[in-house]
């Protein structure tokens, strides 16, 4: 009995080597599109925005790569998520203290912004509309700057912000009001 299970054994620990060897060496690769964070913090209010960073890559980004119309996770790989520990303003409309999912829908002269309550999705193939927390729609800005990488950040003023996205020659500006 012995001569059969050391040799399974010595086989068994080979096998589980190879698969850890092979999924290390995957788990190592950089991913196409890093995960990035921004955060801000005014007075008792902390933001954080946790986002894919996809890049341009020579590619035509609205209209193509993101349709125009069409509900996109707002980066790359998972969906975008806000995590808010205060009550403030996007836009003039009110948004509780929470983690939310960030999709948005492009369009060429306007963007909706949408604050979703169904957290840890992949990308937007299962967005609900029906936990949708907030929606309104905000201008597009055209600049002479080409950001390769999709960009989100915040721009901190005396009492308010503005979180603000950038990817090719496309602004968006979210205003953000402290309450």
């Amino acid at each position: 009995m012995r001569r059969i299970i050391k040799p399974f054994l010595v086989l068994l620990l080979v096998v589980c080597w190879q698969f850890t060897d092979s999924y290390g060496q995957e788990a190592l690769k950089p991913r196409p599109s890093p995960l990035e964070m921004v955060t801000m913090k005014y007075e008792d209010v902390y933001m954080k925005v946790t986002y894919g960073r996809p890049h341009k890559r020579g590619r035509e980004i609205f209209g193509d790569l993101e349709p125009y119309g069409k509900v996109w996770r707002t980066g790359a790989n998972e969906a975008t998520e806000v995590t808010i520990t205060h009550s403030v303003q996007f836009a003039g409309h009110t948004l509780k203290a929470g983690t939310y999912t960030l999709f948005t829908i492009p369009h060429q002269d306007r963007w909706t912004i949408i604050l979703n309550s169904e957290l840890g999705q992949w990308g937007a193939y299962n967005y609900n509309e029906k936990f949708d927390v907030l929606r309104f729609d905000v201008p597009v800005t055209s600049i002479d700057t080409v950001y390769e990488p999709f960009t989100i950040g915040f721009e901190q003023k005396a009492q308010s912000a503005e979180l603000v996205m950038m990817w090719d020659q496309t602004k968006i500006v979210i205003p953000i009001k402290f309450m």
